[in-house]
């Protein structure tokens, strides 16, 4: 069983109301623990986001004045990505046989 605290929390009476007729007295607060894990799973992907955001704008520029030549053209670009996979999966393969 889940550990449980009891507390007292304000809420607008028609707020109280609404969750009321929605869900009924008994289950206001599995609507409400619900309701607030929901809330707290969105703000922690606003704020991944963000982070990534932030980590992307340092980033920009970061290659500036470089030239790579796998990635001069689309067609190199590509190439270089499937290299990186075809590497990554005989990597994996080999981990995969010594275990």
């Amino acid at each position: 069983m889940v550990d449980v605290a009891r507390n007292h929390v304000l809420l607008p009476s028609e707020l109280l109301a609404a969750i009321d007729r929605r869900v009924g007295q008994r289950r206001r607060s599995q609507f409400l623990t619900e309701a607030a894990r929901e809330k707290l799973e969105r703000d922690d992907a606003a704020r991944r986001f963000a982070e990534r955001v932030a980590a992307f704008r340092n980033a920009a520029g970061s290659l500036a004045g470089r030239t790579i030549p796998e990635w001069v053209t689309q067609e190199s670009a590509d190439a270089w990505v499937r290299e990186q996979r075809r590497g990554r999966d005989e990597h994996v393969d080999q981990r995969w046989r010594e275990s």
